[in-house]
């Protein structure tokens, strides 16, 4: 990580959102401090909800094995001493299954691919601590993004292939 990003707390906190399209394991460690907490991942595989880098990355690997040209347009940045928020647009193409965990790490959900694509607008809230981030929480619209990938409302023949889906996940889990 170049050194105006480490000092820079809206260049960092911006990094942090582009790379969980396109970061290798390497820029995680640079950018996600050890103690970092995701309160987002609730609904994410049990390896994402870990703190630290492992579970930023797990969250990575999961948007990116479901989502082909997985992609951020960030809007605005506003820093607040060390809270920095960013809007951004999220996109890419649903290519495979996307699974949803329930709390207690089981499978819940799981939407298979459609082909569809998507562009969807979210709210990161990113407390940076020590050059790195060490908290994230955001605001989604997963909503516009089901209803563009045709998850909602769901046609019969789509209820059919999620309840497939999920008893294959749930097999391979």
């Amino acid at each position: 990580m170049n050194s105006t990003v480490a000092s820079d707390p809206r260049a960092l906190a911006v990094r942090s959102i582009l790379m969980m399209a396109d970061g290798d394991r390497a820029t995680f460690d640079e950018v996600v401090h050890p103690a970092a907490v995701n309160r987002e991942d609730k609904a994410e595989p049990p390896a994402a909800r870990t703190s630290g880098p492992d579970g930023f990355w797990a969250t990575a690997k999961w948007l990116r094995s479901a989502f082909a040209e997985l992609s951020y347009q960030v809007h605005e940045v506003v820093a607040e001493s060390n809270l920095v928020a960013v809007r951004t647009t999220m996109s890419g193409r649903h290519v495979a299954p996307f699974v949803v965990h329930a709390e207690d790490g089981s499978v819940d959900t799981v939407f298979p691919p459609t082909g569809r694509t998507f562009a969807i607008t979210q709210s990161h809230w990113l407390r940076i601590e020590d050059g790195k981030v060490i908290e994230h929480w955001a605001n989604r619209d997963d909503l516009g993004q089901a209803s563009q990938l045709g998850w909602v409302p769901p046609t019969p023949l789509y209820l059919f292939k999620m309840a497939r889906a999920k008893s294959k996940a749930r097999r391979a889990a």
